[in-house]
């Protein structure tokens, strides 16, 4: 009798036990990789997928109502825009697009081209694991979907990753890497997810499966399989990489590239990076292997495209944002000159109001002359100061200078954490 009660004993302190043990520890089988997708979206995974269960809770609710919110809006504001635009003036897409410098940015890669069958992405930000969501417990995974809205406010809000911040959330997250926000993106894009898999990058363009624990990795990636719903298979690289002039010519990375043969480009919200020669090799790449270039100033500088392109505006150039100031490039605002470019209606880049707001679409001619250099010089001279007109009309008396001494003060600049390659 006392054994008998010592073992109902025993098995009473176990269930108790067992109602405290962490969902991680009694978890299913893992979700596809496409339902995983699906619910980090706020959309239904599909029936009898081991997620389905989540879908009743109310947090899981909540983000689903916020997901869905956010992107009526957007639709609305941006992305039917977008596809508008690109049906009336965008002709003779290419199979294969090269958004470098995009981060996870799936979203606008889609809007702009949506008929490439192989979307070459880059960025400095790891590409992570495909989440395992079953591992979380609910609170956890209530704040991993907390921690995903987070880190897509900029994007939805302004055509851009604020890339530091980004870096931090990505790394720091229970849902680690850009490979999650991709998925989102694919998801709500209207796409089906068919296979995830990760890989290294190495010197001679190659690529391989992680589990080949290949030596000596340059770079490290992740393929997505994808498709419309009733489309072909096609296929999206995301390559974790440095394309400075100290990373690009050793990494393979542009011998992957070429392989594919020339493509179509696009380049947004690059924080003027190819204006230096530190990214000439990158530079030189996209403008050899593009068939046609879409871009807002921040991508590569204007005097690039004199000879052998024809240039489409559109939009209007107002000049970089003030932190970018020393970027401004006058041969622009001829480019964008009253009735050479073509209005848009939405906001796009750092200048990411609907009337500040630019693209370029450059497409190859080499029989083209957009525009005579010496004509239009980047940099016009600058008028004298006020101060010199008036000591001239005073018979060369200069009016003596007055120097007044200020406290120094630090100023903060919150722009700046934006931008992840600044000098």
């Amino acid at each position: 009798m006392t054994r008998t009660r010592f073992t109902a004993s025993i098995l009473a302190l176990f269930l108790v036990a067992l109602a405290f043990v962490p969902r991680a520890a009694v978890a299913g089988p893992a979700a596809s990789a496409d339902d995983t997708a699906r619910f980090l979206a706020g959309m239904m995974p599909s029936t009898g997928s081991p997620l389905a269960t989540y879908t009743n809770d109310a947090f899981w609710k909540q983000h689903a109502r916020n997901f869905d919110e956010s992107w009526d809006v957007l639709e609305k504001r941006q992305l039917a825009k977008v596809r508008s635009l690109v049906a009336k003036n965008f002709s003779n897409p290419q199979h294969v697009l090269f958004y470098i410098f995009s981060g996870p940015d799936f979203l606008y890669a889609d809007a702009f081209f949506p008929s490439a069958d192989t979307y070459i992405m880059a960025g400095l930000e790891p590409p992570g694991q495909l989440p395992d969501l079953g591992k979380l417990s609910r609170p956890e995974l209530a704040g991993a979907l907390r921690e995903l809205r987070s880190s897509l406010n900029s994007v939805l809000s302004y055509s851009f990753f604020r890339t530091k911040s980004m870096r931090v959330e990505l790394n720091e997250g229970r849902i680690t890497g850009t490979l999650p926000i991709l998925m989102v993106f694919l998801a709500r894009s209207g796409k089906t997810i068919y296979d995830v898999s990760l890989f290294d990058l190495q010197n001679d363009g190659s690529i391989h499966p992680v589990e080949d624990k290949s030596a000596n990795p340059t770079a490290k990636g992740v393929k997505i399989v994808f498709s419309d719903d009733v489309g072909k298979k096609r296929a999206l690289y995301y390559f974790s990489t440095d394309v400075s002039e100290g990373g690009v010519q050793n990494s393979g990375f542009l011998k992957f590239c070429g392989k594919l043969g020339n493509g179509d480009s696009f380049v947004k919200s690059a924080s003027y990076l190819m204006h230096s020669d530190k990214f000439s090799t990158i530079r030189e790449f996209l403008l050899t292997h593009s068939v046609s270039l879409l871009q807002d100033d921040s991508g590569i500088p204007i005097r690039f495209f004199a000879k052998g392109w024809q240039l489409h505006p559109f939009g209007r150039y107002v000049g970089p944002i003030p932190l970018f100031a020393a970027q401004s490039q006058q041969t622009l605002y001829r480019v964008f000159g009253k009735g050479r470019a073509t209005p848009i209606d939405f906001g796009i880049g750092y200048r990411w109001k609907p009337m500040e707001s630019n693209l370029l679409l450059a497409v190859k001619d080499e029989t083209a002359m957009a525009f005579e250099p010496a004509k239009w010089p980047e940099s016009e001279p600058a008028s004298k100061p006020q101060r010199e007109a008036r000591a001239e009309k005073n018979d060369g008396k200069r009016e003596p200078r007055v120097h007044h001494k200020r406290k120094q003060r630090t100023v903060s600049n919150p722009i700046s954490k934006m931008f992840p390659y600044l000098p």
